[in-house]
Formats: structure tokens, C-alpha cells, sequence
């Protein structure tokens, strides 16, 4: 053995022998243990959360040595938002848009891109020695994950689980896709407040010096199509205005004072307007009076044909322009520059979310999430650490019927089919043969342009809520149909990842999957959504334990962005100082549930701990070249109460070990571990028998080596390369601590 560990010289050699003798496939033998890797984004690179699948695989690692059958399964997601989102940048380096190509080449390009650019992350995660069996590795867009989606869907909506509807939505005009409330994020913000003079009607009961009242609003650009304003009828201020008739600002239009108890009475002067096309709040008021819904803003964030002069306009310099004629008109009251509030935004390119009524597919989720949190209060999942069982019965319970449109072309497309006979008033956008952007009702397209030229160059229909269609894996024979463009949300998909990763034969023997390990921010995306697909279609839950890894923060506890300039480069720190140190460095010292403190003085602090696991299997192994047996002589009194407090000791620290293992508190086992070989074995054990070792000992240097290769077995899930390179020197090239028995 060399006078230090070098990982180098063995994470390669070592990771091609275990991956060879075929160690990442599951056994015949032993009980089944079964973990499913989350599917990182198909053109991912490793960044520093990733990281922590090493759970996973410490896991995997732990139940192999302890005689499972024990099996990783990984996969990759097609990541339709995110995917779709790299890709448009990269087009835009080129002076494109997706706008200048038709659906299915905008899919076949991101397809290519996607195969050109994926499988970095799977190399990455061999460099941290991850003993997943590749050849098991599932892709979202496999071919049987797609026919396992589509019967789901059909099932679903044949049981009266699927509707379509018009609904309001957080649409990001930028992304061109609606986003799930969990996809929303909220930024604090000064924007301007404006307080508009809406005029009284001159018929008006109310006699104000004035003329008029004033209405507050950071939202002065759709103020063309609203149709009414409210009050809540408990504010004493206020309440006697209910009935009166004002006008609207920008178009003179008669609107009614109305009471709802949503309007807050603190916020500006307690008048508030209603934009029921553009804010949740006015739209469920609207809906429960059955008020007029105008759209004012298009899906390209842009002012529609119902602005007048402003249309066409951005919303931002329709803003503009509006503030300008209330001036002009005299209209503005004044305008509170200092305005704090909430805006949202899209979690992927940070753009503010316009909210927006469109027609999306829906999941009735009451049934469904009655089944997961009836498992979840028995237990039937249990969540590691424990406080995430109260997260998600909150959030089950709070859930809303889940929109699962999504209007990317990169994706799983929704299997639902149109007639165009049938459905003649449907919206069509498409290319034609010249590239150019053409749009209206079928009906009226095709009386210019062949179906086949609207097909081939199709960009998206928008058929009528009431449309009729065919929900069909393939396009229906008989008359002309066009698909629906819009593709299924990604947690539809992924959210059926326990169904599609194992074989038909295995679900007898490995399913439920033992344990899903993911980080806690998609705990409401993605676990819920999993817990219910399965219940829904296997009526059991898909996985008995979730560990929920934590988040990965800088040395002062920051979590990492590149904003803030504190990201570290995982395969740097591996580059560096090996993999096991960066493994050792995400476990050690941590709290369950704890930020992970990743620093490079804690990564290098394990790479001195690789090599001090190393030197002590050295000293150990040299002396056995001149060790001999005692041969009848009376053994050192003083060795045997050593060696026996010693066998004491790690009796103990193995019991401990297996009981924080067994409960997912890994830090601690591993601390155990760290704390056993460093401070107790090298320290004491090994200086209180060195002068007998060194004597020529053998049972004593056995004794040691015994003791040692023990608690390398313990050490192994955590830091796989060091603990192997030594069981290899010293039992040959063709061992491994993973397949051997030898305690």
C-alpha cells in the first residue's frame, strides 16, 4: 500500500471493476430492497443539490452488504418547461423563436438537442460512485412510460376524474405555458399605486361634493373591460356606496358599485375594481355573481382588440399610456411611488405571471388525495424527518383541482383528438408553406388552405369550452381530426415514476419500493402526486418510506446560487479531493433535516479522514509481513483486556450504527463510524497494542485487523472508494467489501 490514499489512482479502476462484475444488478438471492432514482432533467448537468442522491445510494450500499437484494433503478425526466426553456434560449443566440417553426419540428429539434446534450449527469454521478444499475434506466418519453400515460388519462377521464373548462391560471407569456401553483414564486416589490378618479353617473343616489370616488390599483392597463366595482359591505366607510353607479375612467361605461367581503378594506381607499379575467380574486367573485369576464391582455402579453388604442400594445407600455390619458383627463388622484407588495412570478425565467383565464385540462383531485391522506395519517409512508408528514397532509388537504395543461411542444401530448366537422368555430394557429403566421377558425381556414397544410404547419388549436372530442393513443380514422396541442404537465407524467421503472414481474416482490429519497421543495410537486397515482391505479402507496434530503448551503449557510456567486462545483471538489470526501462531506455533522454545509475546508477535512482510514489499514496490513504466531507462549494479560474492551467497544458502536440506519438518521451512524476509527481505534487501540503488534503479535495484529475491516464494512456505504481500495490490497484484486461476507 502507498505511503497515502490516492483517489486517483483508484475511483476509475475500481468503479470499472464493480460496474463489470455486474455488482449494480440486483442479486438472486436475499429480500428485495428497491429504491427508484428521481429523474434528473434528461440535458442536466450535477450541480450541488444533486448531490445528494448519495443518500440513496449509501442506502443501497448499507442493504447490500447486509444480504438484500438490494436495487437502484435510475431514469431521467424529459422536463418539458425546463427543457423547452434551454432550448429557446439557445435559439434565441441564433435570432429565433419557437413562433418561426410548427409543432412538430419545435419537438423533433428539442428532441435532438435533448439526445446531444444528455447523459453528462450520469457520468457525473459514476464519478461519485453511485451503484445504480444503468441498464435499468427509464426515460419519461420511453415508449411504454407513454402508453402507461395515456391509459391512465383515458382511464381517468372515462370515470368522470378529467374535465375541461375555462379556468384562471398563472400563465407566463414569456415561457407560453400556464404553471401549477407550486411553480409560482412570489418577489416583494415597490411598484407605483395609483389612485384613479372613477366619476360619479349624474342619476347617481349618491350626492359627493366631489364627483367622484377614488379607486386604488397597481393595475391601471386593463382598466378598458372592467364592468364593476366593489366594497366590502362591513366597512363603515364604504358600505353605503353599494349601488351607486360610476363611470368607468377610459371608456365612460356605466359600472356598479357592488359588496363582496374578499375586498379588504385596508388596501388603498377600501374601493376596489374588478378585473375578473385577470386576478383570482375578481374572477371568483365574478363567477359567484355571474358577472361579465373580458379578457384585456393576450397569451402574448400583449393588449388585445377590446383596448382600442392601446392594443397591441405590452402590457408595460400599455401602462404607460393609460397613466398618461387618466392625466390628461385629470382623473389621477395620486400616485403612492413607495407601494410594497407581492408580485408573482415564473420560477423559471423569473418574468412577472399574468393571470389569465384559458381553456386547461383538469384532474378532480377529492377522491384522489382522500386516499393519500388516509394512508399517510396510517402510516402506510412514513416521512423522514417527521415534520414533513404534517407538510404534506397540509397541503393535500388545501389542494385545488390540478390543471395538468401545459402549452409546450416538448412533451407528453394530451391524447385528445377534434374533429374539425364537429368543431368548426375552433381556433387555429399554424404555418403555411411560406413560413408565414396564419390563425382563425378552422371552418374559415380551411376554405383557403388545405387540412393537410394546416396540419403539417399546426402551432396550437384552441377549441371552444364545449368542443366535443375523441380521447384515442392515435389519430381516430374516419373524418379530419387535429390533436390537442397542448402537452400533459410533468408531474403528470413523473408523478406515475413508481409505475413505470419496474419490471411486470417485479411489482409481486418490490413493490411498494422501499424508499424515495428527493429534496423537500418537491415534496407538494412530486411525492403527493405519486402517493396518488399509485393508490389510484395499484391501490396500494408506491414507496414505504420518503427521506427528504437536505438543501445544500455555503459555508455561512447560504443556500447556493449563482446570483450570490457562492455555487460549488461538485466534480471541481471531487477533482480535488476525491469522491468519497465529497460524499463524507454532505453527511457529517448533519442534523436531520439540517442545511448541509458545504465548504471546502469540509470537504478537505474528509479527504484527511480517507487518508487516515487508509494509513491505519497500511500499518496494520505491513506488519503482517514479520508478525508470527505465539506458539504456546503465555499471551500479554494487558493485549487480551485491550483486544477485549476493544470487541466491547465496536460490539456497541455497530448496534448504535444499525439502529440509525435503520431509521434513515445517517449523520449520526456515520459520525459513529468517523468518531470509532479516528479517536478510539487509531488513537487508543492501536498505540495500547502497537508495541505488541510490532513484536511480532499476530493475534493481536488479527485481532486489529478483524476490528478494523469491520467498521470499514460500516464505512463503505458512506465512502465506497477508500473502503474497497483497502479490502482489495488486502485480499486481492478480485474482492470487494459489497460481495463479501468476511467480517
Amino acid at each position: 500500500m502507498d505511503t497515502r490514499f490516492d483517489p486517483f489512482l483508484w475511483e476509475t479502476k475500481l468503479y470499472t471493476k464493480w460496474e463489470q462484475s455486474g455488482l449494480f444488478r440486483a442479486p438472486l438471492t436475499g429480500k428485495p430492497y428497491t429504491i427508484l432514482m428521481p429523474p434528473p432533467n434528461a440535458n442536466a448537468s450535477l450541480h450541488a443539490g444533486h448531490g445528494m442522491y448519495t443518500v440513496d445510494d449509501i442506502m443501497i450500499r448499507y442493504k447490500r452488504i447486509k444480504g438484500f437484494s438490494a436495487l437502484w433503478i435510475p431514469g431521467m425526466d424529459h422536463a418539458g418547461l425546463e427543457t423547452q426553456f434551454v432550448y429557446e434560449k439557445h435559439l434565441a443566440k441564433e435570432g429565433k423563436s419557437r413562433m418561426d417553426f410548427d409543432r412538430k419540428t419545435l419537438y423533433n429539434n428539442i428532441a435532438t438537442f435533448v439526445r446531444e446534450n444528455s447523459g453528462l449527469i450520469y457520468d457525473q454521478f459514476r464519478r461519485l460512485g453511485f451503484m445504480a444499475d444503468w441498464n435499468r434506466s427509464v426515460f419519461t418519453l420511453d415508449p411504454h412510460v407513454l402508453t402507461r400515460v395515456f391509459e391512465t388519462f383515458k382511464k381517468m377521464e372515462q370515470e368522470g376524474l378529467v374535465y375541461r373548462d375555462n379556468y384562471m391560471v398563472n400563465y407566463c407569456t414569456h415561457c407560453g405555458t400556464s404553471l401549477a401553483e407550486l411553480e409560482v414564486q412570489h418577489e416583494t416589490r415597490i411598484d407605483p399605486l395609483y389612485y384613479i378618479r372613477y366619476p360619479l353617473r349624474k342619476a347617481s343616489p349618491l350626492q359627493d361634493k366631489t364627483g367622484y370616488i377614488v379607486v386604488a390599483t397597481v393595475r391601471p392597463e386593463p382598466i378598458f373591460v372592467d364592468t364593476h366595482v366593489a366594497v366590502n359591505p362591513k366597512d363603515k366607510k364604504n358600505k353605503h356606496l353599494i349601488g351607486t353607479i360610476v363611470l368607468n375612467p377610459l371608456t365612460d361605461t356605466p359600472m356598479e358599485i357592488i359588496g363582496d367581503s374578499y375586498v379588504d378594506p385596508d388596501f388603498g381607499t377600501g374601493v376596489v375594481k374588478l378585473t375578473p379575467a385577470h386576478d383570482q380574486n375578481d374572477f371568483t367573485v365574478a363567477k359567484k355573481l355571474g358577472l361579465p369576464i373580458v379578457r384585456a391582455i393576450t397569451l402574448q402579453g400583449r393588449i388585445d382588440q377590446n383596448g382600442g388604442a392601446y392594443a397591441g400594445m405590452t402590457v408595460k407600455k400599455a401602462r404607460a399610456a393609460v397613466v398618461e390619458e387618466l392625466k390628461r383627463k385629470d382623473l389621477i388622484e395620486k400616485i403612492d411611488t413607495n407601494y410594497e407588495h407581492a408580485v408573482t412570478v415564473c420560477y423559471k425565467c423569473k418574468r412577472d405571471l399574468e393571470p389569465m383565464i384559458i381553456p386547461n385540462w383538469y384532474i378532480k383531485v377529492e377522491s384522489l388525495k382522500k386516499s393519500a391522506i388516509v394512508a399517510i395519517q396510517k402510516d402506510a409512508v412514513q416521512f423522514h424527518p417527521k415534520k414533513y408528514k404534517r407538510h404534506i397532509l397540509q397541503w393535500l388537504r388545501a389542494m385545488h383541482d390540478w390543471p395538468i395543461s401545459r402549452q409546450n411542444a416538448w412533451g407528453i401530448r394530451i391524447p385528445v383528438w377534434y374533429s374539425v366537422d364537429d368543431n368548426p368555430h375552433m381556433h387555429v394557429v399554424f404555418l403555411d408553406s411560406k413560413g408565414n403566421s396564419v390563425q382563425g377558425e378552422i371552418h374559415t381556414l380551411l376554405k383557403k388552405h388545405s387540412f393537410d397544410t394546416i396540419e403539417t404547419g399546426l402551432q396550437r388549436v384552441s377549441p371552444p369550452n364545449d368542443a366535443t372530442y375523441v380521447v384515442s393513443h392515435n389519430k381516430p380514422e374516419g373524418t379530419q381530426y387535429l390533436q390537442e396541442t397542448d402537452t400533459f404537465d410533468t408531474w403528470f407524467s413523473s408523478g406515475q415514476w413508481p409505475l413505470v421503472t419496474l419490471r411486470e414481474d417485479e411489482y409481486q416482490t418490490r413493490f411498494p419500493t422501499d424508499m424515495m429519497g428527493t429534496l423537500a421543495d418537491i415534496l407538494n410537486f412530486w411525492v403527493s402526486r405519486m402517493i396518488m397515482f399509485s393508490l389510484y391505479l395499484q391501490h396500494t402507496v408506491p414507496f414505504k418510506h420518503v427521506y427528504l434530503w437536505s438543501m445544500v448551503a455555503d459555508s455561512k449557510g447560504q443556500k447556493m446560487s449563482k446570483s450570490k456567486g457562492n455555487v460549488l462545483n461538485p466534480i471541481q471538489l471531487v477533482d480535488q479531493y476525491g469522491a468519497d470526501a465529497f460524499r463524507a462531506s454532505l453527511i457529517f455533522g448533519l442534523s436531520q433535516g439540517g442545511k448541509v454545509i458545504l465548504a471546502d475546508e469540509k470537504v478537505r477535512a474528509m479527504r484527511n479522514f480517507a487518508n487516515k482510514v487508509w494509513n491505519i489499514g497500511r500499518f496494520i496490513l505491513l506488519q503482517k509481513s514479520h508478525s508470527v504466531p505465539l506458539s504456546g507462549t503465555p499471551r500479554d494479560k494487558q493485549s487480551e483486556k485491550i483486544i477485549k474492551k476493544m470487541n466491547t467497544e465496536y460490539e456497541a458502536l455497530e448496534k448504535k450504527y444499525e439502529k440509525n440506519m435503520e431509521a434513515f438518521k445517517l449523520s449520526p451512524a456515520f459520525n459513529g463510524v468517523y468518531d470509532f476509527l479516528w479517536h478510539r481505534f487509531a488513537d487508543v487501540y492501536i498505540e495500547q497494542l502497537k508495541k505488541a503488534v510490532l513484536a511480532g503479535d499476530e493475534e493481536a495484529r488479527l485481532a486489529l485487523e478483524k476490528t478494523y475491516m469491520a467498521a470499514a464494512r460500516l464505512l463503505h456505504p458512506f465512502m465506497p472508494f477508500v473502503t474497497d481500495a483497502v479490502y482489495e490490497s488486502y485480499y486481492g484484486v478480485d474482492t470487494s467489501i459489497i460481495s463479501s461476507n468476511q467480517t
